[in-house]
């Protein structure tokens, strides 16, 4: 899956350079945020979708874990967009990547411990295969995601993901696609990286932000193309048996984008084909990077265009490298 370059500490490097040591804190104590990311290819080129909204949020899951990124989002933007041009990339897969590094062992890092900040581009298609189009066959698990104020769900955290390992991996021992996690209430919350939505008598339903979900940047895409297209839409709790019952259930997320679930533990949904709704809020969303569908929000960045060189590979960024806490992974 590797691309000729990424972007590692302020410069762009080939990809085998790009090193961490044993120690770095991350890999013992789960202390990284990160994103998922799409770039996609378009008749105007290549072109980020939602850029901004995503670098945003990754810093706000620094912010709440205390960890300093070091950047700004401008020049967080800027890299990620350089490293699509250095691989000369038309779609791509994008996962910027902050975790604290080498160090002394301790589940507080030391304040002047190093933080690595990192950006992948790999070309990856549809994270569950012909799903997007067939439909996904998924269960509910045993495994429920964490409670309120235990572990925030809103923060993007590297350690959030042992709970989507632990659902994904009985699904998959089951014979299923993806795993779907109900919260501490016994009420549904999401699946194991992907949002939730159900269709009940022309309703467009989804569990709230509150149940213990990542609220997705394309979860809220697929709410405001929905709110286009005249739907009526309810954040509200729901029960499990709402799959069960329900008219349509399709789950989002960048690496999912809109996948329809044609079975809930091997009880069919409709006539196990993607139903109106879901094909409806599919081509309102895939038609954005064809030209179907107006870019009415400014959800689109173009990779090609010129940009200042203050916002690309600029003196702040290329200064900091050398301004980097010497590590015991100096040579990354």
């Amino acid at each position: 899956m590797s691309t000729p370059f990424l972007w590692h500490n302020g410069r762009i490097k080939p990809w085998a350079e790009a090193t961490v040591h044993v120690s770095t804190h991350a890999l013992h104590y789960g202390s990284s945020v990160f994103e998922g990311e799409r770039v996609y290819a378009t008749p105007k080129g290549p072109m980020y979708f939602r850029l901004a909204e995503h670098t945003h949020r990754l810093f706000e899951s620094a912010a709440i874990y205390e960890i300093d990124i070091g950047y700004s989002e401008d020049e967080i933007n800027a890299a990620c967009i350089e490293l699509i041009r250095a691989n000369a990339m038309q779609s791509a897969y994008v996962r910027p990547i902050v975790f604290r590094g080498a160090g002394a062992l301790g589940v507080l890092a030391k304040k002047d411990a190093p933080v690595d900040v990192a950006i992948m581009a790999l070309d990856w298609g549809a994270y569950l295969g012909e799903a997007v189009e067939k439909g996904a066959d998924v269960c509910v698990s045993s495994w429920h995601r964490p409670a309120p104020n235990t572990l925030p769900s809103w923060a993007k955290a590297g350690g959030n993901y042992l709970s989507s390992q632990l659902i994904g991996l009985e699904a998959r021992r089951g014979g299923y696609d993806e795993g779907i996690a109900l919260g501490h209430n016994g009420l549904l919350s999401e699946g194991a990286g992907e949002n939730l939505f159900l269709v009940k008598r022309g309703k467009l339903l989804t569990p709230p932000s509150s149940a213990g979900i990542l609220a997705g940047i394309t979860r809220d895409s697929v709410i405001t193309l929905a709110g286009q297209l005249g739907l009526t839409i309810e954040e509200r709790d729901l029960p499990r048996e709402a799959l069960y019952t329900a008219d349509e259930v399709f789950m989002t997320g960048t690496a999912v984008e809109i996948t329809p679930v044609r079975s809930v533990d091997r009880k069919n949904v409709g006539n196990r084909e993607p139903g109106p709704m879901t094909r409806a809020l599919q081509q309102a969303f895939f038609g954005l990077f064809d030209g179907r569908t107006e870019d009415r929000w400014g959800w689109l960045s173009p990779v090609n265009a010129v940009v200042p060189e203050r916002e690309s590979q600029s003196p702040a960024i290329r200064s900091r490298t050398s301004q980097q806490p010497v590590s015991m992974e100096a040579s990354a």
